[in-house]
């Protein structure tokens, strides 16, 4: 049986991240695997779970498409009960959970709850689709947020995105030539997948510890 969550980093860590799996893949895929191990590496506390209709999938064995992101805000939700007290809790994740994280980030931080929001490629938009934008609610964010993009991300360039109406909250990491899972083409762009997350991490931690509740 899967483990509610997987954990992974200091157990005593004074930030956890909270971590939601993309639409399509798991909370042990390859990429969400990388991406916890360096948020782990720079000392943070990294819990990942999954949706309910991702754990259905490991015992149908079918792919049925994934619900409407709208509707998982309560799943998250009641992962952020079951995680437990935490000192400071970021919450976010892999495109669409970092999407449903960015839609209750509000509301947790005015309670006091989440101190911030923590996206790895968000989906801007659907891949060949850049007029159905999924921008709304970002537009007047006031929790404290990083989006860690590729500058290839399918779902979202940065010569789009630039263009955007975005809350002054959202912070951006672009990583050079990265795609949807921050992977850059190291002929073209000169780095690693590795020196990408490693770069992200420490992004990550430099911006977390001046985050306040």
């Amino acid at each position: 049986m899967q483990e509610r969550f997987l954990i992974q980093g200091p157990s005593n860590s004074s930030v956890t991240i909270l971590l939601a799996h993309g639409a399509g893949a798991p909370m042990d895929s390859a990429s969400m695997t990388a991406a916890a191990d360096a948020l782990a590496s720079q000392g943070f506390r990294v819990a990942r779970f999954e949706f309910g209709y991702m754990r259905a999938r490991r015992t149908s064995g079918e792919r049925k498409p994934p619900p409407k992101a709208e509707t998982l805000n309560p799943e998250y939700g009641a992962a952020i009960d079951d995680i437990g007290n935490t000192e400071r809790l970021i919450i976010g994740g892999k495109s669409m959970g970092g999407r449903v994280a960015s839609m209750i980030a509000d509301d947790l931080h005015a309670k006091g709850k989440v101190a911030g929001l923590l996206c790895l490629g968000y989906p801007f938009h659907p891949p060949g689709k850049p007029d159905q934008l999924r921008t709304q609610h970002l537009k007047a964010l006031k929790t404290p947020a990083l989006i860690c993009q590729g500058t290839r991300d399918e779902f979202g360039t940065r010569e789009e995105v630039s263009g955007y109406q975005l809350s002054d909250s959202i912070e951006f990491l672009w990583l050079e030539d990265g795609d949807h899972d921050l992977k850059p083409r190291k002929t073209i762009s000169g780095f690693s997948t590795a020196d990408h997350l490693a770069t992200m991490a420490q992004m990550v931690r430099a911006w977390a510890d001046q985050l306040k509740l």
